[in-house]
């Protein structure tokens, strides 16, 4: 399978059906709750997968803010056997350029204190990251992200 051409497309019902099933393996840990139907039901416009070989081998749920022209990227997920094979970077650059042509003039996505893989990889994809004290509440700082789009 991992010679398998890979594609990037819209998430299916049965594909977040999967992501359900297989998140805490792929995260090496509880994390369902944060695959919340919300972010496939009412905000799944841009939910991607990669497909290789007939299966799901990664995911991004994002979403558009309202009435902030910000494409948000919620939550990614990628099988452990096809970590750095640009699974990640096809599942953003689908959804930058779905944002892209939405109109919107920014992209954002936050992650915890010491997720120095996150940093390098949305380095590596031309984003910013600024650390921010209670972000997420008093005494949670997290790391957020942000990448400006150029305008057509």
């Amino acid at each position: 399978m991992t010679n398998a051409p890979m594609q990037t497309r819209a998430m299916t019902k049965a594909d977040f059906d999967h992501v359900v099933r297989v998140i805490d393996k792929w995260w090496g840990g509880p994390t369902t709750a944060l695959a919340h139907p919300l972010f496939f039901y009412e905000l799944g416009e841009l939910a991607r997968v990669v497909e290789c070989g007939g299966r799901v081998v990664g995911f991004l749920l994002g979403f558009i803010a309202p009435g902030a022209r910000v494409g948000y990227v919620h939550l990614v997920g990628i099988d452990p056997e096809l970590r750095r094979r640009h699974v990640g970077s096809m599942l953003y650059q689908a959804f930058e350029s779905a944002c892209h042509e939405a109109g919107c003039e920014q992209l954002k996505a936050i992650t915890t204190m010491g997720d120095e893989g996150s940093i390098r990889f949305h380095e590596s994809q031309g984003w910013s990251v600024a650390t921010i004290d209670d972000y997420a509440g008093p005494g949670r700082a997290r790391h957020v992200f942000t990448k400006a789009l150029r305008r057509s």
